[in-house]
């Protein structure tokens, strides 16, 4: 059987391309199936797929399922389907309808097991040479997924053929994982390890499965390479976590870096802070509603229109809690931190009233939808995008706290109030827009959550506690230590939860932040002035 299924492999491929290039017509040789024994059609099976003609398919299909019929008045070939108590006969190259004749005029060409698995093989082939890119690399996948020795012939030839590079190299794999199993030489076994080793961990599974069968003089070969793939692997799990831990701190990074100024210039420790997060998200979901039912060819574009929208709205709220409930409460933080408790409970009871208890649906767009490989890693769309907006939002915020006239009124309040005030600047007024900023921001930050979290009215209890213990390790006030503290913890998260859980390891992440503290009190990041004095 395997002979017969070689020899059929060696017609199909080793005349593909001539029979191809001369535009042989495989209509006769499907005709000639109407007198050929078993032996004779897998020889028939093997020369129509060699001519390459891509729409033989559906007839080598209809073959294999018995649905392959020859006329008995001239011997010519049909597939056919039922039509009441007739058959439609089709023509099995161009797919036409040939007429409708009596169940009677038309004999049925028998197909065995062996016949099938000469058709399947067949049609691998005129897959693997198709003229389609994308064909020719799904079918080297597929045999990368299920490799054998039946298919390595197949592969070679098309892999002689092959000019496109990256399918080609696709093929060579392909071809490796195929020749394990193989009786090929030694060498060409030892040379196709070499190549698997650096498959990564699919080829750890091809050479797992074939380390008790594999001739004794390749274990050292199968040994190094099975090694090698480990200790690759390793790396690539500490860089994936590495890049888990960054997406954590940019996510940290957007819920902190509000609160990072509020508290910094007012002192105010802002409990209502994650329910600024949760009405940016709420944001989107409005915002995504009404392009849902108006304009859906805009949804690719719902989260650039959310985010001055959740901007405005949260900033709009903070700037009223401020000028209607903390600027009486200067000076006094613990009754401040009450107040903005019992406001951030009004604010979760207002989004259940409204929107339910429920969380609500908020789409992805296309652009950061899906992911790709890098490496041995996985790098998804939407955390890629969300570290690189937390990065934009941040160094927008230092050029606004750098450059710009509010930002060094700011800044200004935050080393001295009473000198700032002396000097004319408006003080209640920079609280007011510091703290109607921290909350846009916030907002802003809802829209990027929005992305990976459930949007519901608990969001932002999510990440209160997170945010205070970036803004206290990174130093309060300081833009460059809510950043480094953010990807920190972020990053020392990460590596804590697979060896201790995810909540124990905030317990540790906690511990070892009170005893920094205890070293450093103003955090890695300590702002310089009198404000030490204030």
């Amino acid at each position: 059987m395997l002979i017969r299924l070689f020899t059929l492999i060696f017609l199909v491929l080793s005349s593909a391309v001539t029979s191809f290039a001369q535009g042989s017509d495989p209509k006769p040789l499907f005709d000639q199936l109407a007198d050929a024994n078993f032996n004779q059609a897998e020889t028939l099976v093997g020369q129509i797929a060699a001519t390459g003609d891509p729409r033989v398919v559906p007839a080598l299909n209809a073959f294999s399922e018995g649905d392959l019929y020859f006329r008995k008045s001239d011997k010519a070939v049909f597939s056919a389907k039922s039509a009441g108590s007739q058959l439609e006969l089709i023509d099995p190259v161009t797919g036409e309808s040939a007429g409708q004749v009596a169940k009677g005029a038309v004999t049925k060409i028998k197909v065995n097991n062996n016949l099938r698995r000469a058709i399947r093989a067949a049609l691998g082939g005129l897959t693997l040479m198709s003229p389609d890119r994308g064909a020719r690399l799904s079918a080297a996948d597929a045999i990368l997924r299920s490799p054998s020795a039946e298919a390595l012939e197949l592969v070679e030839a098309a892999l002689a053929k092959e000019t496109d590079a990256q399918v080609k190299a696709r093929m060579e794999e392909a071809r490796a994982v195929s020749l394990l199993s193989s009786d090929r030489s030694i060498d060409e076994k030892r040379a196709a390890i070499e190549t698997i080793s650096g498959l990564g961990a699919a080829g750890l599974g091809v050479l797992n499965s074939v380390a008790g069968t594999i001739d004794p003089s390749l274990k050292p070969d199968l040994d190094t390479a099975i090694a090698s793939i480990q200790n690759a692997q390793q790396l690539w799990n500490l860089a994936q976590n590495v890049w888990y831990g960054m997406s954590l701190g940019s996510v940290l990074l957007l819920a902190a870096i509000g609160l990072a100024i509020t508290f910094g210039v007012m002192g105010i420790i802002n409990m209502a802070h994650g329910e600024m997060v949760m009405l940016g998200a709420y944001s989107t979901f409005m915002v995504q509603e009404v392009i849902r039912n108006n304009a859906p060819g805009l949804f690719d574009w719902s989260l650039a229109i959310a985010l001055p929208v959740a901007f405005l709205v949260t900033g709009l709220v903070g700037f009223v809690i401020e000028r209607g409930v903390i600027r009486f409460l200067y000076g006094r933080p613990l009754e401040t931190l009450l107040a903005t408790w019992g406001v951030s409970l009004i604010l979760q009871q207002a989004i259940r009233t409204i929107f339910g208890p429920t969380n609500q649906e908020v789409g992805n767009p296309s652009w950061m939808s899906g992911s790709f490989p890098l490496g041995g890693m996985t790098i998804t769309y939407n955390r890629m995008w969300i570290i690189v907006f937390s990065l934009t939002i941040f160094f927008a915020l230092l050029f606004v706290m750098k450059k710009t006239a509010y930002g060094l009124n700011m800044r200004a309040v935050t080393q001295n109030r009473r000198m700032a005030s002396s000097m004319g600047i408006r003080t209640p007024w920079v609280d007011a827009l510091t703290f109607a900023l921290g909350s846009g921001i916030a907002g802003i930050a809802g829209v990027a959550l929005s992305q990976i979290d459930n949007v519901s009215p608990n969001l932002g209890q999510s990440y209160i506690i997170d945010s205070f213990m970036v803004v206290v390790f990174g130093g309060v006030g300081n833009l460059w230590g809510t950043l480094v503290g953010a990807l920190s913890l972020g990053i020392l998260n990460k590596f804590l939860e697979p060896s201790v859980g995810a909540v124990l390891g905030k317990i540790l992440v906690l511990v070892l932040i009170i005893l920094f503290i205890q070293k450093r009190p103003r955090g890695l990041f300590a702002l310089k002035g009198r404000a030490v004095e204030a």
